[in-house]
């Protein structure tokens, strides 16, 4: 069972919340949403010397509440989770996860009603509150075809650059409907995958360098991506410099990709890309290197050592595929003396090695695949990391659509024939950091003694709350 844990110190107002429709699966259970009904988390309702506990555990899916008194421990245990709140760690940015083309198709496929009730669910006051996520610059292996903003070969002047309609019906309307309902409280970053295929070394989406000769129109494309999105109200916090750099200078890959190595990105940062975002409207946009597994931190290494891109770049971004074979201690590596450097974990999800056949792409209800990412995320912070952020948003029951078949789990998956959709226990995992550990908050040293496969962290919130976290194995 796990029973994360928030413990506060004001009064608050408390209204009703819905719980989970439980239905079992082959794999556990998952909590039912449709058009009519969906859960909710509860308020807070506390007063001073009282603690709010709220539970998910793998008999009990959804967020459950209970309060109770603090007293003063006589019984003599040793098993303690002792929270110091004078030893302070790393701001907290945010949690969230990706507007990626498939999650906009598969909330379109809803109900009107369903789809308010599965954005509500992400963003809204009595869901998870999500705060940091990422949109794709241009298609991804996630969409239903290859594209990207100008696919006229040779138009140097990016003339014929021009949002696609998979922006317009799947990525912009649901991003809108989301900083509504955080009242614009959203930090958004994006992350190119593929630049068009003739500026490639090689004519695909899959494989290949950026050529030389664009490394300044990829800089002015890149712009003019926050251009497009600023005219439908759409602000940015951040980006990548490039979706997994690595992938497109190795074997081919079945995902949209394009290959830097650490000398190509330490060129075109510093001669490209840092100058042509600092010198334009969107100048505070934090740029974050990386954007890759943590196996490939020695080439971020490069970047680190490089003046010119240091200038220029205010943080650094991980994924999670291969984590087996690199420890968490090597995220070390990102934590350097510069002012108000960060990093956050950037992409995850489960189901990735079902493209190997591995694995199955969704386990729907699986609870390991919850812990999975409650361990991880409690890794990267353990670490220093400000953030964590999941992958597509929301799926299919096969895990799709993606045009190259690389299917893969996901917290919500939809049903469009029952026009229903699933909250897996990845979904309140993820949850109990968005909702509990905000924007601003502050890690503090938690130290677990005496209590076998238990984890716990605390945080200092910008209320004065302290949320305890606590994972129980």
């Amino acid at each position: 069972m796990a029973v994360p844990l928030l413990i506060l110190s004001t009064l608050v107002t408390s209204v009703l919340s819905q719980s989970c429709n439980i239905r079992d699966t082959d794999e556990g259970s998952v909590c039912v949403c449709n058009a009519k009904y969906c859960d909710t988390v509860p308020e807070l309702d506390v007063s001073t010397g009282k603690y709010q506990l709220y539970s998910t555990s793998k008999a009990k899916l959804g967020f459950y509440s209970t309060t109770g008194s603090f007293v003063e421990n006589t019984d003599g245990e040793e098993s303690s989770i002792t929270v110091d709140q004078e030893t302070k760690h790393q701001n907290i940015i945010g949690f969230g996860g990706a507007f990626t083309d498939s999650a906009g198709i598969n909330i379109k496929g809803l109900p009107e009603a369903a789809q308010k009730n599965l954005i509500e669910s992400y963003f809204g006051s009595n869901g998870i509150a999500y705060n940091l996520c990422r949109v794709p610059i241009g298609g991804t292996d996630f969409s239903t075809r290859g594209y990207s903003y100008d696919d006229v070969e040779g138009d140097d002047t990016l003339e014929h650059f021009a949002l696609q309609q998979d922006d317009l019906d799947y990525k912009i309307p649901f991003i809108l409907q989301a900083k509504a309902l955080r009242n614009d409280n959203i930090k958004l970053f994006a992350s190119p995958w593929s630049a068009p295929t003739w500026m490639k070394t090689i004519n695909d989406w899959f494989t290949g360098s950026l050529k030389d000769e664009y490394y300044q129109l990829w800089a002015d494309y890149i712009l003019r991506f926050y251009e497009e999105y600023d005219k439908h109200n759409i602000s940015f916090w951040g980006m990548t410099s490039q979706n997994e750099p690595s992938v497109g200078l190795t074997i081919p890959s079945k995902g949209n990709s394009m290959g830097w190595s650490p000398t190509q990105m330490n060129e075109w940062i510093g001669a490209n890309l840092g100058p042509t975002i600092r010198n334009s409207a969107f100048s505070d946009l934090k740029i974050m290197l990386h954007d890759d597994n943590r196996q490939l931190l020695t080439n971020l290494s490069l970047l680190l050592e490089n003046e010119k891109t240091m200038s220029y770049a205010d943080g650094a971004a991980v994924h999670w595929y291969a984590n087996i074979i690199t420890p968490p201690s090597s995220l070390q590596t990102l934590n350097i003396d510069k002012e108000d450097w960060f990093f956050i974990s950037s992409e995850a999800c489960n189901g990735f090695l079902a493209i190997m056949d591995l694995d199955k792409a969704v386990r729907k209800g699986s609870w390991s695949r919850g812990e999975s990412y409650t361990n991880d995320i409690l890794d990267n912070l353990e670490q220093g990391a400000g953030g964590w952020v999941d992958w597509n948003m929301v799926l299919n029951e096969k895990g799709g659509p993606t045009y190259i078949d690389n299917y893969v789990d996901s917290p919500i998956i939809v049903n469009a024939t029952l026009q229903e959709f699933y909250k897996q226990p990845m979904f309140y995992a993820l949850g109990h950091f968005s909702k509990f550990a905000v924007p601003d908050s502050v890690r503090l040293e938690t130290t677990v003694e005496e209590l076998d496969n238990v984890r716990a962290m605390a945080f200092l919130r910008p209320d004065n709350l302290i949320a305890l976290i606590i994972s129980n194995r």
